[in-house]
């Protein structure tokens, strides 16, 4: 199987060799299946693709050879997605997003703090996939081109000032206090929306309508999920943060503290 997927990649990377500055996704996953339908849709986006179906295959590879964003699963044999990660970025900050199971928080904890830059559940929508891909790699590289789409200019994303929170939608920076707070690119989104309406309560479907692209659905405990992670990120920067809050049975509003 290491074989034929190893073939795949290296035909992918000939086929591209023309394009100019083409995007590398590199893939990791124990699911053959998994491997084959994400890399067909993101070639149909323009992406190159390599794929790996463990950890320990493709450590070596991506270190020698980083591409510009990798898909890790989190459970794989012999090396799973958290020890790839922390192993690949002792060595360059290459930008992951992990795939983990459905309804596992355990995993979509582990995974944000070794470091990923998003996560997605299984199952899982192949576009949802490429938005997020084609976002992480637009706060990287901003005037770059991403397979089919050219990511300059863009409609003007305004910068947000509220009290204590600025936020750069263009750069994707978040600050409190002025001290810097790392999120991703879904928390960024709910954290957006919130912000720019302090006051005025998003129900949890509106806060997944700016999360995740149209006809995606994810249930009410993903977006709590988040926002409890965005709280926790924030007070390790301000114990007393308390600016994103609940109303029961309504959803969520953030104040300018």
């Amino acid at each position: 199987m290491e074989t034929e997927i190893s073939d795949i990649a290296t035909d992918n990377a000939d086929d591209a060799a023309s394009q100019q500055e083409a995007v590398e996704i590199a893939l990791v996953d124990d699911d053959r299946n998994i491997l084959t339908t994400v890399s067909i849709a993101l070639q149909a986006e323009g992406f190159v693709t390599r794929l790996y179906s463990d950890g320990e295959t493709a450590l070596k590879a991506l270190i020698e050879n980083p591409p510009d964003l990798a898909v890790f699963d989190i459970k794989m044999p012999k090396m799973d997605g958290l020890e790839l990660l922390r192993r690949v970025r002792a060595h360059a900050p290459l930008p992951v997003i992990f795939l983990t199971s459905k309804d596992d928080e355990a995993d979509e904890e582990a995974g944000l703090e070794q470091g990923a830059d998003d996560y997605i559940a299984k199952p899982f929508s192949l576009r949802l996939l490429t938005a997020r891909i084609r976002a992480i790699l637009r706060r990287a590289e901003p005037d770059r081109a991403i397979g089919h789409e050219i990511t300059a200019p863009e409609p003007a994303h305004p910068k947000i000032d509220r009290g204590r929170l600025y936020m750069d939608p263009a750069r994707h920076l978040v600050a409190w206090n002025d001290r810097p707070v790392s999120l991703t690119v879904t928390e960024f989104l709910i954290l957006e929306a919130l912000a720019t309406r302090p006051g005025v309560i998003k129900s949890r479907n509106q806060l997944m309508d700016a999360a995740y692209p149209d006809d995606i659905f994810v249930d009410d405990r993903t977006v709590d999920s988040h926002i409890k992670r965005m709280r926790r990120k924030f007070r390790v920067v301000d114990d007393e943060f308390s600016a994103i809050e609940t109303l029961y049975g309504a959803g969520y509003s953030f104040t300018d503290g």
